[in-house]
């Protein structure tokens, strides 16, 4: 929770032991004064997990985990009276009618009994290499399974999205057996490089992965959290390991904007034309680049002061979205026709018009158009969405695959080939004479 709630409060002037500290998780500090802290937790966003209090008597005391920032105390949910508060939570959206929730962080509730030390003083990076006492402890699907209940309780399809940040595939499928979430993000996905081996890889193990709970596929290829993918595709990046701000990044002196949107383009045709559902993030749809050029002074995400100031943090991609392509109201963003782009809540770059959904509208080659047909085109097609894929071997440096009603997706990580006969529905690149470019997507109707 925020620390401002009273619960937050009520645990800071209780007793150490008392039931309101239970309800997050204080614990005594390590060496002769309580000085250092319980473990060797680190937060997801710099320093210390812990945080120490001062007591009623006005001496330092007990330390409260934040695996985020500090003002984001942990809750225990080992406690019975916060799963009874969350439960009634659900209830209160479900009666006025919504249609389900996104669960945060959803693999990092419970924590391995004991609180050991992690294997080592790393960050807790979101897809961690090793197993960590905080991240998918199996005690988080009892809880799923106690929300599900409540969930098939309503009318209409009402449903609970995981953010799970789980690898490999398998793992994340626990989370939507048949009595416990619905869908999930696909993380293992978001997180491939522009690479043929390796999304063709990731989507054979997400398939084969949610075949085994009966769980529909889910894409995803941009979130709040990662650089964008027109940055990401064009530098080689890969999201989530908990590299340094250069390696998340990369190096705009090496940045190739135009190759980004093409690449950003192409994977867009490959995610819609996959089995399952797919998740757009705000502005994808408008191949929007990563914000650069935000003054350190006016930076918002916690990692940049938890990192001591050398984490730029994730800023670049939270940018408002640019609506018209004059300046005014932010460009379009605030009806307050004088705020300026600098006053947004988070600065505008200058050029950020030239993306703007206004000057997109009328270029009909605009990301924005090839979104619109994309999906238009996935509505009327029986084959896509929920259903069987076929790959077909065209060549190492392509991806290809048959939909049913002879819908066929090609795309090309490598030189240009001869196009597959039939009819094009759509392409993420102007074609070159019945010939395919390098980073190209198409759909066709196969004959």
């Amino acid at each position: 929770s925020s620390d401002q709630p009273p619960w937050l409060q009520e645990a800071r002037a209780a007793e150490p032991g008392s039931p309101a500290r239970d309800r997050y998780i204080f614990r005594d500090g390590k060496g002769p004064n309580g000085d250092l802290p319980p473990n060797n937790w680190t937060a997801g966003f710099g320093g210390p997990a812990w945080h120490r209090v001062t007591e009623k008597d006005g001496k330092p005391g007990q330390w409260f985990l934040h695996l985020f920032a500090i003002e984001q105390p942990d809750f225990n949910w080992e406690n019975r009276e916060v799963r009874d508060y969350f439960e009634r939570v659900l209830k209160f959206w479900l009666d006025l009618g919504v249609d389900g929730f996104r669960i945060d962080v959803a693999h990092g509730m419970i924590k391995a009994e004991g609180l050991p030390d992690t294997p080592a003083k790393d960050s807790p990076e979101m897809l961690a290499a090793v197993s960590m006492p905080f991240w998918d402890q199996d005690g988080v699907h009892e809880i799923y399974r106690s929300w599900r209940k409540i969930l098939d309780s309503y009318t209409g399809d009402r449903m609970a999205v995981a953010e799970a940040w789980v690898s490999p595939a398998s793992r994340i499928a626990r989370y939507l057996r048949h009595d416990e979430l619905a869908n999930s993000f696909n993380f293992d996905f978001l997180t491939s490089p522009w690479d043929v081996t390796t999304l063709r890889e990731r989507i054979d193990s997400s398939l084969a992965a949610i075949k085994e709970v009966g769980a529909p596929a889910s894409w995803v290829f941009n979130n709040h959290d990662v650089v964008r993918s027109v940055d990401r595709f064009a530098l080689g990046l890969t999201p989530g390991t908990g590299e340094t701000t250069l390696d998340r990044q990369g190096d705009p002196a090496n940045l190739d904007l135009n190759l980004g949107i093409k690449r950003a383009r192409a994977g867009a045709l490959l995610m819609l034309a996959l089995p399952g559902g797919a998740y757009i993030y705000q502005g994808e749809e408008l191949a929007l680049p990563e914000v650069r050029d935000i003054p350190e002074n006016r930076l918002t995400d916690p990692r940049w002061r938890m990192s001591n100031f050398t984490d730029r943090g994730r800023d670049g991609c939270r940018v408002p979205l640019p609506w018209k392509s004059e300046t005014e109201g932010a460009f379009g963003f605030s009806t307050n026709s004088s705020l300026t782009p600098h006053e947004a809540w988070l600065p505008q770059s200058n050029w950020w018009g030239s993306f703007s959904v206004e000057s997109q509208e009328k270029n009909s080659d605009s990301t924005l158009h090839l979104y619109r047909k994309a999906l238009a085109i996935r509505a009327s097609e029986e084959g896509l969405g929920d259903g069987p894929m076929t790959w077909i071997d065209l060549g190492k440096d392509l991806l290809a695959f048959t939909r049913p009603g002879n819908f066929l997706c090609v795309v090309n990580f490598g030189d240009e080939i001869s196009l597959p006969t039939g009819e094009v529905l759509l392409s993420s690149a102007p074609l070159d004479n019945g010939r395919l470019p390098r980073d190209t997507a198409v759909w066709i109707r196969s004959s």
